[in-house]
């Protein structure tokens, strides 16, 4: 069974920084991209930035410059670095990741962590 656990989630004030993590484990046998998507409330779940296995990376266009995703294949972790954070950036942050199995390829989706940036 194959879990995304992320963390680093947490309070802090506008123009700070956060970094989340997130580590998959389980019976995984390659990783493909991985991303970070963001829910705030009333809001449709959208994307953040994605990875892929060599370490190409695209973001969204507003968070361009101020976040950073990048991965370690050998622990099957992503991170995400969040500079000059704003209020507007507060949302629940998940972890996704397109994942091979020895029976199976699917997405994955973490459980989600909570970021809320105070004015």
């Amino acid at each position: 069974q194959v879990q995304l656990v992320e963390s680093g989630g947490g309070l802090v004030q506008a123009g700070g920084s956060l970094r989340l993590s997130c580590a998959a484990s389980g019976n995984i046998f390659r990783i493909n991209t991985m991303s970070w998507y963001r829910q705030a409330p009333g809001n449709q779940r959208e994307l953040v930035a994605t990875i892929t296995t060599g370490g190409t990376t695209n973001y969204a266009d507003s968070l361009k410059g101020r976040f950073t995703i990048s991965r370690d294949n050998a622990k099957n972790t992503v991170d995400l670095q969040m500079n000059s954070l704003k209020p507007d950036d507060t949302a629940v942050y998940y972890c996704n990741a397109d994942i091979w199995t020895v029976i199976r390829f699917r997405n994955y989706w973490g459980q989600g962590t909570q970021v809320t940036v105070s004015s």
